[in-house]
């Protein structure tokens, strides 16, 4: 997501800041690269026009242009203008005193609603928990009109751990909201997410259906979900919904199939709506809270170290962190270490991704950098196909061993091999380590 962009701005911020000297002229240079960059992602002329005036009013100053690090004083400024344009403040999905909290869903087809109301439900149990644990969702669907549209809001719903309603065969669509609002509030649900139809393209019989569902949920949030792939077609399909039906918040869906990120760009600015999600993958966890200040330091490539930290803190347990610490302290660290580490490493997801959230990693870097994903794999399987014992006592793992785990893992011996070497490795590197300035001068010598 936004990679062509990012790319194109990192290259013009890199040429900023290593100017000699930042005249008038190269900033001008510099900003008409930016708009130029900002089309190619797909945001909209005027939101791109307005962003750069704005970038140049600020940053042709006499105090700007006499700074000693004026060309990071420049960068600062476009930062600072990005996270405008994306609204500046986070905003989040919003509670209600009155419980059920009523969340309804607006969009054409094939936005990704019902996807999305599922990865929502996983959000709330997640992150929402109250004093009595996590709170309980309720998805529902007034969707009479795509084939089997129900069904697979229900196949989602149980994928997602969340309750579901379905009204009787014929039901119209008013009567099911007004029934499945009934039916959270009696069942003790906290929060009923409602997926509504959609259509090809935007016609005045969904809008009217649209303002109807909305008055019969007395919905506490409406939440329009947008294809991100759709560029400058998200711009105005955001504009006629918050214009005739009234929407709350934003939802860009299928971001992670979209190397410009136009729409994000420019959907605030001209809603005037927060964004408050993105939807990234298929999977039901694939959904980011929506930062601007993040956003905008991951695009001018500063990185992401609070959303890196978040993704830690959802896979590490913190007390069998603790624990590791200990025994690294004790140079007690085992293969059976490993392969948990491994495991929690994975839940963070791919680890390309992991590193372009560290700050100052050049994209050459992290093109070195990429891991080998198969031999991650070998290395698990094998380590599965060890006993616990094993696991434990590396030393056991004689040659009869090293074969018995090959076949179990469908490895080869020397793969068995390779996995060994490398944990030792890593164990030499916590000892150098944990001896401090004597051990790091080692490891630089090679001698880890």
């Amino acid at each position: 997501m936004f990679e062509a962009l990012t790319d194109r701005l990192q290259g013009i911020v890199r040429n900023l800041t290593g100017q000699a000297r930042i005249t008038p002229e190269n900033i001008r240079e510099s900003l008409r690269e930016v708009r130029r960059a900002l089309l190619e992602a797909d945001v909209q002329v005027g939101v791109a026009r307005d962003f750069v005036a704005r970038v140049e009013a600020r940053a042709v100053g006499e105090e700007v242009l006499k700074s000693l690090s004026a060309g990071q004083q420049v960068v600062s400024i476009v930062k600072d203008e990005l996270e405008h344009l994306l609204g500046r403040t986070p905003v989040t999905l919003a509670g209600s005193p009155q419980v059920p909290t009523v969340v309804l869903l607006a969009g054409l087809q094939g936005s990704g609603k019902t996807t999305f109301a599922g990865k929502l439900a996983v959000w709330l149990k997640a992150r929402d928990r109250s004093s009595t644990g996590a709170r309980r969702v309720l998805l529902a669907s007034a969707d009479v009109y795509r084939p089997a549209a129900v069904d697979q809001l229900e196949r989602v719903a149980e994928q997602a751990g969340a309750g579901f309603w379905r009204a009787p065969q014929g039901t119209p669509p008013v009567e099911i909201a007004r029934e499945a609002l009934e039916q959270a509030r009696t069942r003790g649900f906290d929060f009923l997410v409602f997926d509504t139809a959609g259509r090809l393209q935007i016609d005045e019989p969904m809008m009217a259906e649209l303002v109807a569902l909305k008055q019969a949920v007395r919905a506490h949030q409406v939440l329009l979900v947008v294809d991100g792939m759709t560029g400058q077609e998200a711009v105005r399909i955001g504009e006629t919904f918050a214009r005739q039906v009234g929407v709350d918040g934003l939802v860009l869906s299928k971001m992670d199939g979209d190397a410009r990120g136009g729409a994000a760009l420019s959907l605030r600015q001209v809603t005037g709506k927060p964004i408050l999600f993105l939807g990234v993958g298929e999977k039901l966890d694939g959904l980011e809270t929506f930062d601007p200040a993040r956003l905008a330091g991951r695009i001018l490539g500063m990185g992401d170290i609070v959303g890196l930290v978040e993704k830690a803190r959802a896979a590490v347990n913190e007390q069998e962190a603790a624990q590791l610490a200990e025994k690294l302290r004790r140079s007690d660290f085992t293969l059976e270490d490993f392969l948990e580490q491994l495991l929690q490493v994975k839940k963070m997801g791919p680890i390309e991704d992991l590193m372009k959230m560290l700050p100052g990693v050049p994209k050459a870097a992290l093109e070195q950098a990429r891991p080998d994903h198969g031999r991650l794999k070998r290395h698990e399987a094998i380590l599965l196909s060890m006993t616990r014992k094993e696991r434990r006592s590396p030393r056991v793992i004689d040659g009869s061993r090293r074969r018995r785990i090959a076949a179990g893992s469908g490895t080869a011996v020397s793969d068995v091999n390779q996995l060994l070497r490398d944990f030792e490795q890593a164990r030499t590197m916590m000892k150098r380590l944990k001896q401090g300035p004597r051990g790091l001068a080692g490891l630089r010598r090679g001698r880890g």
